[in-house]
Formats: structure tokens, C-alpha cells, sequence
């Protein structure tokens, strides 16, 4: 199965500041169990401050400054 992109939203304030989220419909595999490639980034003067994704090969895990951390993803109606 081929990536769907199924939700993208970029919003950027008067700033420059940005944030944004994207979802995929994927095959369910053990790397993604709940069959979504996700990303959500918030973006402040160019650097990162917060992020959630499940890029390939590290699983569900969350960006907050430079340090990266495990989480369990629920759904996407829940809330971290």
C-alpha cells in the first residue's frame, strides 16, 4: 500500500512561527501498528520547540527542544 496523504494543515502567524500537521493512511506494520505516518511540529524563530511523529524506524516519540523521547500514541483524537 502506498502512503495516502489523508490530513495536512499549516498554519504560520505574523511571526513566522509555524505549525503543522500531517497524516498518511500506511500498511500496518510493526514500525506503525495503527497504519498513520504522522506529524505534528510547532516551529519558533526557525527551531523546533515541539514535535510528535513516527518517523521510519524510530517509532512513536516526541520532540521538545533537542531532546527526543518515547510516548505511546492512543489515537488520533487523543491527546498527549
Amino acid at each position: 500500500m502506498k502512503a495516502r496523504l489523508v490530513f495536512h494543515v499549516k498554519n504560520v502567524d505574523n511571526q513566522g512561527n509555524i505549525v503543522e500537521m500531517k497524516i498518511w493512511q500506511v500498511k500496518r506494520t510493526e514500525d506503525k501498528p495503527h497504519g498513520l505516518k504522522y506529524s505534528l511540529v510547532y516551529i519558533e524563530n526557525g527551531q523546533r520547540m515541539v514535535g510528535y511523529d513516527n518517523a521510519e524506524g524510530k517509532g512513536d516519540h516526541k520532540h521538545y527542544f533537542d531532546k527526543e523521547l518515547p510516548y505511546s500514541f492512543e489515537s488520533i483524537d487523543s491527546h498527549p
